[in-house]
């Protein structure tokens, strides 16, 4: 297959290697590859007057990229010699300025490309710009790469337009660079000569995991919803975040509340003397995999918190005919890990006193021997837009995804009294008031009282000090020790008459 990418030279080099020397910032530049059909079967996008063609491709360009991202805009047909495909339009870096006449410009000029030396339209070969995509224009690097297309696929005018939409769909389902893939039909009725068409399709692919996280990010903007209202088909993954745990009733136990976070987390709030944090919670069991209907599947679910991985009891193990978007009631009964908890007089509760610890946790539901099949109502819309298109048979998953799980975060809040605390403050202190005394006792001078020779006197020690006495006639005749705790005569020469006391 060929991997041309005509007319892009050294623009497309100067826009990926600005984007790759971008400075750090957050968000992240990406890396964005916008393909545009323009083979026979879009004739009527481009013939009819009324055709909005152009001005959604533009609308999404400008809704998708931000100031930082590289853009390359490509038309796409089918590559022949003397005719490459894809053929980019445009290649540059998005300034702060958005790029609305860069693009118009690029757009304008664009009619429905003919075989080359032919009057015959030029055929389309899906997975060649996709492929061209990916590998030259993006250089197998992370990104976004976007596909507007009416989904007729047919290499050399082959009629056999299932067997080449299987071979895209191949390519999309167990391409390995391709991490998320997207799909939104449109309804876009136009009509002019021989063709018509009642809409078309918007792809996206994400590009390795940096380009998913950056897909992800761009979907919780609600930019390119701004200008794409229909919900996306998903196509991949399929094996993961197919249903959403929503809590909706929860008997808390003793010492234990449960609450949602306004990112959609769910919290635990534990009292320190709580010896059983048990409750039971009553879930809505969400599909979040449109177009798909769960037929069938088996349910598990396990928490995961404090290094403990402890099964949670659900009221049913199965779920059946779950159409998209739509809820079941789910029962379940879980045990938060008391053993983990930090003790009241633990370094964590000192620490945490008047406020809460917090281990970070999740709940994680399996889903196994999963069945999914095209909702009906997708069915009928997709056959409304591409009449007699088998396209829709081909969005049947891969034999190979029968299970998904979902993740719902849990964070669990140990709250501790301020009586520990307390506690250890008071004896701090206490200690603190026994070392001061000590070092004023070790510091402070004191008046002793003694009688030598009958004579009474004062002298002046402190704790650790030995002091010389001496009689009228100036001889030694004992020692005077200070210790924290009192004072003692030491060294006292024979027949010496000296005592404490007055």
């Amino acid at each position: 297959m060929t991997r041309a990418f005509a007319g892009a030279g050294l623009l497309l080099s100067v826009a990926l290697a600005a984007l790759a020397s971008a400075a750090p910032a957050a968000p992240a530049p990406t890396a964005h590859v916008f393909l545009v059909q323009n083979s026979g079967w879009m004739d009527p996008f481009y013939s009819d007057p009324a055709s909005q063609y152009k001005a959604l491709v533009a609308e999404v360009v400008l809704a998708v990229t931000q100031p930082g991202d590289a853009l390359v805009l490509a038309a796409f047909n089918q590559s022949l010699p003397g005719a490459p495909s894809p053929r980019a339009l445009l290649a540059a870096k998005v300034e702060a300025e958005p790029p609305r006449r860069q693009v118009a410009q690029a757009l304008a000029a664009l009619q429905t490309a003919h075989k080359p030396g032919s009057a015959a339209l030029a055929d389309t070969d899906l997975g060649e710009a996709v492929g061209a995509a990916i590998d030259t224009a993006l250089a197998r690097q992370p990104g976004l790469v976007w596909l507007f297309t009416n989904n007729k696929n047919s290499p050399n005018n082959d009629q056999a337009t299932a067997q080449r939409n299987r071979e895209f769909y191949q390519l999309i389902h167990h391409g390995a660079a391709i991490r998320t893939a997207l799909a939104f039909p449109l309804k876009m009725p136009v009509h002019a000569g021989r063709y018509s068409a009642n809409g078309l399709m918007v792809y996206v692919f994400a590009i390795h995991e940096q380009g998913a996280r950056q897909l992800d990010a761009l979907l919780r903007s609600g930019r390119l919803q701004r200008v794409v209202t229909e919900p996306p088909a998903r196509l991949k993954p399929l094996d993961r975040d197919t249903v959403r745990l929503a809590p909706v009733k929860v008997d808390n136990a003793p010492g234990v509340a449960f609450s949602m976070t306004p990112d959609g987390s769910l919290r635990a709030d534990i009292d320190a003397g709580a010896t059983a944090p048990r409750a039971k919670i009553a879930w809505r069991l969400e599909n979040t995999i449109y177009p798909y209907t769960i037929s069938s599947a088996t349910l598990a679910a396990r928490s995961r918190l404090a290094g403990e991985d402890k099964p949670i009891s659900l009221g049913t193990d199965s779920v059946r005919a779950l159409a998209p978007g739509q809820g079941q009631p789910l029962a379940s009964e879980m045990q938060l890990p008391v053993a983990q908890l930090p003790g009241s007089w633990s370094l964590a509760a000192f620490k945490s006193a008047g406020s809460a610890y917090v281990m970070p946790g999740q709940i994680e539901v399996q889903l196994s021997e999963q069945k999914l099949e095209l909702s009906q109502a997708f069915r009928q819309r997709m056959a409304a837009l591409f009449p007699g298109d088998p396209l829709p048979d081909i969005f049947t998953p891969p034999r190979q995804v029968q299970g998904s799980r979902a993740v719902l975060p849990l964070d669990v809040r140990v709250h501790f009294g301020l009586g520990p605390l307390l506690a250890l403050g008071g004896a701090m202190l206490a200690l603190l008031a026994g070392v001061a005394a000590a070092v004023l006792g070790l510091t402070r001078m004191r008046k002793v009282a003694l009688t030598v020779e009958g004579e009474p006197r004062t002298m002046h020690s402190k704790a650790g000090m030995q002091t010389p006495i001496f009689d009228k006639a100036g001889n030694k005749v004992a020692e005077l020790r200070t210790t924290l705790f009192g004072h003692t005569l030491t060294q006292l020469r024979d027949g010496a008459q000296v005592r404490l006391g007055h």
